[in-house]
């Protein structure tokens, strides 16, 4: 039997059926967004790390080179459709996420799959989360705490997220869903 390209028909669906469903996720969290920066700033970095779902479950599910990009414009065209206010920001955190994933990844030739590598992906999302958001938000105008607690909550929440999308990745590595050749 053929082994499949890697960007097969059967690989394109999956990422989309990824895309969407957590591109609603990520609707969500631009809706969340203003009222939580309004009202507790130091925690949006738990709101931003929600996006790196997309890439992750793809590159646990499928281990295929492109699949986390692929997965994440898709999730960020979904989101886009119900926020199109924000839509050059999900795009661009789509493509910076999608690319720091598919970077650590190709880093390893995308032969290395262990929960390890996706953490120091989402570890590096959460610093460039931490250091873009901070000057965005002129974090400076903080207390010294909230900077700190900014800071540890921009680096978690990543990790957080990536934990719950490894675990999402696995059901469905389980359930069958990445099988790429018909039995």
């Amino acid at each position: 039997m053929r082994t499949p390209t890697a960007l097969s028909t059967r690989v394109l669906l999956i990422c989309a059926a990824i895309g969407v469903a957590t591109g609603l996720l990520g609707a969500v969290a631009g809706w969340l967004t203003p009222v939580v920066v309004a009202a507790l700033p130091i925690v949006y970095g738990l709101v931003l790390g929600s996006h790196v779902l997309p890439g992750i479950i793809a590159q646990e599910l499928l281990r295929l080179p492109l699949v986390a990009l692929l997965a994440h414009v898709i999730a960020a065209l979904v989101a886009s459709a119900f926020n199109p206010a924000w839509a050059p920001r999900f795009l661009g955190t789509a493509l910076l996420f999608g690319a720091v994933q598919e970077g650590v990844a190709a880093l390893t030739r995308y032969r290395a799959w262990g929960a390890w590598r996706f953490f120091v992906s989402a570890a590096v999302i959460g610093v460039l989360v931490a250091v873009i958001v901070g000057f965005a938000a002129d974090l400076a105008r903080l207390p010294v705490w909230a900077q700190i607690v900014y800071v540890v909550l921009s680096v978690l929440g990543p990790v957080a997220w990536t934990a719950a999308g490894l675990w999402v990745g696995v059901a469905l590595r389980r359930a069958g869903v990445g099988r790429l050749t018909a039995r």
